[in-house]
């Protein structure tokens, strides 16, 4: 990494602390406008990299930038794998088979033998890059699925999708890569490859999310986990388990993930703690990868576009598409959410850092393959993530403007008497003291505010409760038109 500072350290914390506060105020504008908040972050790669301020220069030598794209597929693997709604996926699994078994499987394959034909690849590296451009990005995908104006199979299918087929298209990098290893590669080399992706990864990914919640569940029993340290602690157990992998020859990156399984299977308060708390934190180190991507590397996508690389790279966009029309009216999806799903599918980080795996382990002819990417790409941020602002603010129009805020001013409120004052209460309540609020005549609401996953899964259901899910509170508060005097008792576990 060059950079204009002597110190790589404070250019690294500069570039940090950039990202930070430009995700932050950008977050609320990003949002209603449903602007590709990647297409803005590698603008901003541009601007700080040597076409513009200069700042900070990442090439593919660059020790600083593996280290980065380590970090960030290990988070995108462990992220995707937490978020999994085991429930959900249960309940609609010829969906989940659909899009992870041929809605995976046939556009990889198709990609691959298109650009064996148009490109002129070795079958090696063409399979390399029908698995990078099979990737269906999450992190472009994170605005449209909290959408919910998105259908529910739409949204399912695109989790599944950008959450899952990462872990079913790392196999077939690596073991491509290692068909085009420099001399070739012994059946020795090839079976422990395929022990460390198959056997050992799983294994000690499964192992340590096990231990690591086994030891959670005892500690939070005795003394209590803060919650926000619960997802800090989601976030350890993610490179806890890509560590204990690599250091015994296993793939630190399918670990991640089955680690995140675990996760997902066993403790549903983590995955919420990891949802509500440490998913913007890993959000905010992918953004920072953007950045990392756009000060120079994915540009040079453009120096491999002719005529047959732009023909390849419409076509590896459209290949998806193509494929999914079919196969979800053979699964029986809705019209507008079998729409939905075949066409908004981006090529985003995922792909791009697949791509990177051969560059980093040195293997002749990867720089292309990853120019290449990165030319499909950026057309990708322009395609898909223009769609995908164009059906949010549709979305956002046909809803109609949001109602105007209640007024603060207490004699504004037309409530006939001045606010009752509210009863002092700790931060939490017993049972036995709700009753005791209720016996005296208390105006009390009662709020489920659990997670959707968290209300599912769970037999134990308060009573009297008003359901409120934490993620549309504040619509959901409006339209109910909840007491203004009444004490508001929160059912959360």
């Amino acid at each position: 990494m060059m950079t204009m500072f002597h110190d790589p350290f404070i250019a690294a914390l500069a570039l940090i602390g950039v990202v930070i506060i430009a995700a932050s105020l950008l977050s609320g504008a990003v949002e209603r406008s449903g602007v590709p908040q990647v297409a803005i972050f590698l603008l901003l790669g541009a601007m700080l990299g040597p076409a513009g301020l200069g700042v900070v220069e990442f090439s593919l030598e660059s020790e600083s930038l593996e280290v980065l794209a380590t970090l960030a597929l290990v988070l995108v693997l462990f992220s995707d794998a937490i978020s999994v709604d085991i429930g959900e996926v249960r309940e609609q699994r010829r969906l989940a088979v659909l899009m992870l078994g041929p809605g995976t499987i046939l556009p990889a394959a198709l990609i691959a033998l298109t650009a064996w034909f148009l490109l002129g690849l070795p079958p090696a590296g063409a399979a390399i890059l029908g698995a990078a451009l099979a990737s269906t990005d999450p992190v472009l995908l994170r605005t449209l699925v909290r959408s919910p104006a998105l259908p529910p199979p739409a949204r399912l299918a695109l989790r599944l999708e950008s959450g899952i087929n990462d872990v079913v298209l790392l196999p077939v990098v690596v073991l491509a890569s290692l068909a085009l290893e420099a001399g070739g590669t012994s059946d020795a080399d090839v079976s422990r490859r395929a022990m460390g992706l198959f056997i050992l990864g799983p294994a000690l990914g499964v192992g340590v999310g096990y231990v690591a919640i086994a030891l959670l569940d005892r500690v939070r029993s005795k003394v209590g986990v803060r919650r926000d340290y619960e997802s800090l602690y989601a976030l350890g157990v993610a490179f806890t388990a890509f560590a204990a992998a690599e250091s015994v020859g296993g793939s630190g990156f399918v670990a991640a993930f089955a680690g995140g399984l675990m996760v997902a299977a066993m403790d549903v308060e983590l995955c919420d703690c990891f949802l509500d708390y440490g998913e913007a934190s890993a959000e905010m180190f992918l953004l920072l990868t953007f950045v990392a991507f756009g000060a120079s590397v994915i540009w040079t996508g453009f120096q491999v576009a002719d005529g047959s690389t732009l023909a390849f790279a419409v076509l590896a966009l459209g290949l998806r598409t193509a494929v999914l029309v079919p196969v979800l009216r053979l699964g029986g999806v809705e019209p507008r959410s079998r729409r939905l799903i075949a066409w908004l599918g981006p090529r985003g980080l995922s792909a791009l850092l697949l791509a990177l795996l051969p560059v980093f382990a040195g293997i002749e002819g990867s720089v292309r393959l990853f120019q290449i990417t990165c030319l499909v790409v950026l057309l990708s941020v322009l395609v898909h993530g223009g769609g995908i602002a164009i059906f949010l603010r549709r979305a956002r129009s046909e809803q109609g403007p949001a109602p105007a805020p209640r007024p603060e001013e207490p004699e504004a409120l037309s409530f006939g008497h001045a606010p009752r004052e509210a009863p002092q209460l700790p931060e939490k309540i017993t049972i036995e003291e709700l009753r005791d609020l209720q016996e005296r005549g208390e105006p009390v609401t009662v709020l489920d505010v659990r997670t959707e996953r968290s209300y599912r899964d769970s037999a134990a259901i308060a009573r009297d409760a008003i359901r409120m899910p934490p993620d549309d509170a504040v619509r959901l508060a409006r339209e109910r038109r909840l007491d203004p005097d009444a004490t508001l008792v929160l059912y959360c576990t």
